[in-house]
């Protein structure tokens, strides 16, 4: 239970103990499964404990009670679901969150059905997946439990469903995708003096025991190659940077493979154009775009996705010393274009050119998606809810749109015109490393469309979701491991291979 949680399937009217959890709406009716569950005068009860109570089965509401005499149960939880137009739109995901969210530390059998609805399988998989998402918590480093601190550990949830068999193979896979979550949020929230460059690659490194290939960079290979941009933000660190590069080969032999890439930077003081300190402890999740890029690789290798990705990652940390990079450097990228350093702030964008250049010659994909907590800029446009999104491929842009909206981690397509591009000229070399304070999050993303040639590609800035966002029904944590999600369910609906049956 590396989540926290432990999550069964049984039949409807499976008997047991622990809690008993049922679902109305805002009529309070019943399904046919909870009502013989609590028979006739549990329903009553359920009546009357909400008049009393004042609950009117809104959506994600609940109420506690002790369960009637004759129904084998210590404690009755039901669950709002709101209007038969909340109803419409239920988000499993979450509905498995917030349940999970009112049973933490105790054990109990959801009754997955309710008046007009029988969850399929499906569904009860994808509450499950809710339900160990909002488990997790990142405790490792603390040494005492808070008096009132729940068992989160002794959380174990039976879903009831009449495709019970069904449900537990999406069950399964619903486990595997949490686990690409759950590794990538851990990431996130090591502090940065665990989880500098060497250590981030050999975690990214265990997939080999999932069958991934694993190939890590090492200094004098970049320099060999010439990654002068990449080398050049981490020179002012004592800790030495990595590339690291996995390979799932999941499709028909020799077919071109999608890439992900993810700008890992471990810890971004900002370099000499240091940043104030208020707020710098948040940059040791500089690298959500990394972990989520692992966790997607995960995540397919776990259930054995029918289709070929290749993930890099760039893991560097950003640092001042004597040796650090300077505003007015001229740096040569792997690609030979140069840079004009403005402002080592801008470090990011270094990392990705290197890496992006790297993969398009390396692996020719068929497409690029990069993912990094790049600018805060699209923090102002967008909050903390939702990406931006900037391609230079229609068709891409729009799958990864239908995937945010299948999985909740929502995208948003941003502008790129040669306006953008035009404000990275620079007047002493190819291009400079930010094109100032207006527009900055679209002329960063001008910036990193310079390096991937004409393969489709989009970029995905992450800077207000991956951490330190707004807490949901489905994360509680810090470090929200988002892009995992996003990533599978665009492999899964658009470009994994369909075999015989499915």
């Amino acid at each position: 239970m590396a989540d926290g949680i432990d999550i069964g399937f049984g039949p409807l009217g499976q008997a047991g103990t622990g809690d008993l959890v049922v679902f109305v709406g805002d009529d309070l009716a019943l399904g046919g499964a909870a009502r013989d569950a609590l028979g006739g005068a549990g329903a009553d009860l359920v009546a009357r404990a909400a008049a009393s109570e004042k609950f009117k089965g809104r959506s994600l509401s609940a109420l506690s009670l002790p369960a009637p005499a004759g129904v084998s149960a210590d404690r009755l939880v039901v669950i709002g679901l709101g209007s038969e137009k909340d109803r419409s739109t239920l988000d499993w995901t979450v509905l498995g969150g917030f349940t999970a969210g009112k049973l933490s530390g105790r054990s109990a059998r959801v009754v997955l059905d309710w008046p007009g609805t029988a969850a399929t399988a499906a569904q009860a998989g994808a509450f499950a997946l809710g339900a160990r998402l909002r488990a997790y918590a990142f405790e490792r480093y603390k040494t005492k439990k808070k008096p009132d601190a729940e068992d989160k550990a002794g959380t174990a949830l039976t879903l009831l469903l009449a495709d019970a068999a069904g449900g537990g193979r999406e069950g399964e896979g619903a486990r595997t995708l949490a686990e690409g979550v759950i590794l990538a949020r851990d990431l996130v929230n090591e502090p940065p003096n665990v989880l500098f460059p060497e250590e981030f690659a050999r975690r990214a490194s265990e997939l080999t025991r999932l069958g991934v290939e694993v190939e890590v960079l090492e200094p004098g290979r970049m320099r060999a190659l010439g990654m002068g941009a990449l080398l050049a933000v981490a020179q002012g660190s004592v800790r030495e940077p990595r590339i690291v590069l996995m390979r799932w080969n999941g499709g028909p032999a020799g077919e071109a493979p999608l890439a992900f890439v993810g700008k890992g930077v471990v810890f971004d003081s900002g370099g000499v154009s240091i940043k104030p300190g208020g707020g710098m402890e948040d940059m040791k999740g500089d690298m959500g775009g990394a972990a989520a890029v692992v966790g997607a690789l995960h995540a397919l290798a776990s259930r054995k996705a029918r289709c070929n990705v290749v993930g890099a990652i760039g893991i560097v940390e950003n640092m001042p010393d004597g040796g650090a990079y300077r505003p007015s450097d001229i740096l040569t990228s792997l690609s030979g274009q140069t840079i004009e350093v403005i402002n080592t702030d801008a470090e990011g964008r270094l990392v990705l050119a290197d890496v992006i250049t790297h993969v398009v010659r390396s692996a020719k994909p068929k497409l690029i998606v990069d993912l990094a907590t790049l600018t805060g800029a699209i923090i102002v446009a967008l909050g903390q809810d939702i990406a931006g999104m900037f391609s230079n491929d229609d068709a891409l842009a729009g799958n990864l749109a239908a995937a945010g909206e299948a999985t909740g981690e929502k995208v948003w397509r941003m502008p790129l015109i040669p306006a953008y591009d035009k404000a990275i000229d620079s007047k002493f070399a190819d291009m400079k490393n930010t094109g100032g304070r207006h527009g900055g999050a679209a002329t960063a993303a001008s910036f990193i469309k310079r390096f991937v040639e004409e393969v489709p590609w989009a970029h995905l800035d992450i800077a207000g979701v991956a951490m330190s966002s707004n807490a949901s029904e489905i994360n509680r944590s810090w470090g929200a491991g988002w892009g995992v999600r996003l990533l599978d369910r665009l492999v899964r609906d658009h470009y994994e291979a369909r075999s015989a049956g499915r």
